[in-house]
């Protein structure tokens, strides 16, 4: 009995116990964008203590150097002696401790990046992404937190986190909550709302030409679409914050919350609204696929350095695609506007020759090294447009062959049911799931579709769900050069040659200035350049490349001045329609006709 009493002294004394990481922002300086932040670590043994900023942030799968805004650091122990601290990394600091003791830090950021979401402090408010500011340790890294505001006296905060004590401090599970909890504080608006018992917030920053009761109308219908796809809710409260910009836009989707930017001029017109709340339902979608959900590879988050996964293109680019249909189901978005949209979607991905080159299990991995420009253009594709499409084919694929029993939407249900954080799901996972609804083995659709570069058949796909692909019929023939260029005084400069096209294969190349065509010199733009020609005929083209005259000759190609649409099919038939209703949730345009 002794023993066992001993024993369970010694498993007492032994256990981890567990205290608050505490960090604390003061933000005295907010003209100059800069803020001192203080953090204690709780009293440990170690012989050091390595303490890091993130790299990275969540949803944006680039390396910031974050750590690039830190000056002024400084560590002391329990009783405010100095301690020693070296610097090992690009963004880790070395605390060295001679005696058991708690370790407090001192650090100035500066944040003045306000497009890239994660550190910004101005005259009017800070938005604080914990990656730009708060310092973490592995070894408390599941400690809870709690963070304190020193803002100025008129200024209001808001989080996705719970309020502790005061409307300036919040508190949070551990780190990983804090860092996925950013915090909008400053001169704001702040609405409130209820939709099925759950609790939402939507804070404005910036004037701007926003219709707040337009917004806060169409968020209330968007958030009641959850069950479209999955069953329940992972959250009970949520905060949508809205930047009203002088020209950065992006978004951002956090745990229970999402940061929306936007240029303020850019809400009215419906064009820009669709634009706003289509943005909203995307980061809506994240609070499952990926908050919820996400692939292996990036659970656990490793905050310095770059988490692969070849699945990156369902992590956004299915998002992408459930965007619409809960803007369809919910009233918000006409049929019309979806086709619109949809058209763009393909059009944009037709005039990308690199969708020929790069699978999107390969975009995917490469998002983290990827670069956009020409070169990206010709050889590189995007998770979020590719895996919108890929989608799109697996979505009516499923529902052709069950006749319209089972869509895409039953297997991101069956991911948020079997593979909630913090498990990762990988590739095997997502083909277990397709062939336990469909008793169907998808590796070949697999191997050949998203292993590979996808060749999509768009007419074949959308004539199963009563739609069609076509040119306009009052679309006007052009002649091309096949490349893209933007008047820079009196020339003409490439900014984008096709791999292949016309232009290419004259050795034109981006930069290259075109003087001249066939000795006349250019107009305002391309296109009125080329008006007096027609596809098949041969041009000379006189640019200038290393500030030296050069000509090239080439046969022109055939262009179009309005792209294809995707349009309602007049004759479709009712299993077409009935399809059509099973995918996007309301009835065909042309239902009320006859077939």
């Amino acid at each position: 009995m002794k023993k066992l009493l001993a024993l369970s002294i010694l498993a007492a004394c032994s256990a981890p116990t567990f205290a608050d990481v505490n960090y604390s922002l003061n933000i005295s300086q907010p003209q100059h964008h800069l803020g001192n932040v203080t953090v204690e670590f709780p009293k440990t043994a170690q012989a050091h203590l390595d303490i890091k900023l993130p790299a990275w942030r969540t949803g944006r799968y680039e390396i910031l150097n974050l750590a690039n805004g830190v000056r002024y650091f400084d560590a002391k122990d329990s009783t405010g002696n100095p301690l020693k601290w070296e610097k090992i990394d690009h963004s880790t600091w070395r605390v060295h401790l001679n005696k058991p003791t708690k370790v407090n830090l001192a650090y100035q950021v500066y944040a003045n990046e306000l497009g890239k979401r994660a550190r910004h402090i101005d005259d009017s408010h800070a938005f604080i992404d914990a990656s730009g500011f708060f310092m973490f340790s592995d070894s408390f890294r599941q400690e809870p937190v709690t963070i304190n505001l020193e803002v100025p006296k008129q200024w209001r905060s808001v989080s996705g986190m719970k309020n502790n004590k005061g409307k300036n401090t919040f508190k949070a599970a551990d780190y990983d909550v804090l860092v996925d909890s950013p915090i909008e504080t400053g001169i704001n608006q702040l609405h409130t709302f209820k939709v099925d018992g759950r609790e939402y917030d939507l804070v404005i920053w910036g004037d701007g030409n926003y219709d707040v009761e337009l917004m806060l109308t169409d968020l209330k219908k968007l958030v009641a679409t959850g069950n479209v796809i999955w069953d329940g809710y992972p959250y009970e409260r949520y905060v949508f914050m809205v930047h009203a910009t002088s020209g950065a836009g992006g978004a951002t989707e956090h745990l229970n919350s999402t940061i929306i930017q936007r240029p303020r001029d850019r809400f009215a017109k419906r064009e820009d609204y669709l634009a706003f709340i289509s943005t909203a339902a995307h980061e809506f979608i994240h609070t499952w696929n990926v908050k919820a959900y996400r692939p292996a590879g990036l659970t656990p988050y490793d905050y310095t350095n770059m988490n692969y996964s070849k699945l990156l293109w369902i992590a956004e680019g299915s998002t992408s695609y459930f965007e619409d249909h809960l803007l369809v189901r919910s009233g918000i978005q006409s049929t019309d506007e979806f086709f619109n949209l949809l058209s763009k979607t393909i059009n944009r991905h037709l005039q990308t020759p690199g969708r020929e080159v790069q699978s999107a299990s390969e975009t995917s991995f490469d998002k983290w090294i990827n670069q956009g420009g020409d070169h990206a253009r010709n050889y590189s594709t995007n998770i979020y447009s590719e895996g919108s499409l890929l989608s799109l084919a697996l979505d009516i694929d499923l529902l052709e062959k069950s006749q319209g029993k089972i869509s895409y939407r039953d297997v991101h249900k069956a991911l948020y049911k079997q593979h909630k954080l913090p498990a990762g799901f990988t590739s095997l996972d997502v083909l277990n799931i397709l062939k336990d609804l469909t008793g169907r083995d998808y590796n070949t659709w697999w191997q050949t579709i998203v292993d590979s570069p996808a060749s999509l058949n768009f007419d074949e796909l959308l004539n199963k769900v009563g739609l069609t692909f076509e040119r306009p019929e009052k679309a006007k023939a052009l002649a091309s050069i096949d490349a893209v260029a933007k008047n820079t005084g009196q020339l003409l400069t490439l900014s984008h040659v096709k791999r292949g096209g016309s232009a290419w294969q004259a050795g034109l190349t981006t930069d290259d200035k075109i003087v001249a065509i066939n000795k006349h010199h250019v107009g305002k733009d391309l296109t009125s350049s080329l008006e007096m020609y027609k596809a098949g005929d041969k041009i000379t083209i006189d640019y200038i490349r290393r500030d030296a005259l050069a000509s090239t000759s080439l046969v022109l190609s055939e262009d179009f001045d309005k792209p294809k649409k995707v349009i309602a099919n007049k004759q479709a038939s009712s299993e077409q329609k009935a399809l059509f209703k099973a995918w996007i949730g309301v009835e065909h345009p042309n239902n009320a006709k006859k077939d």
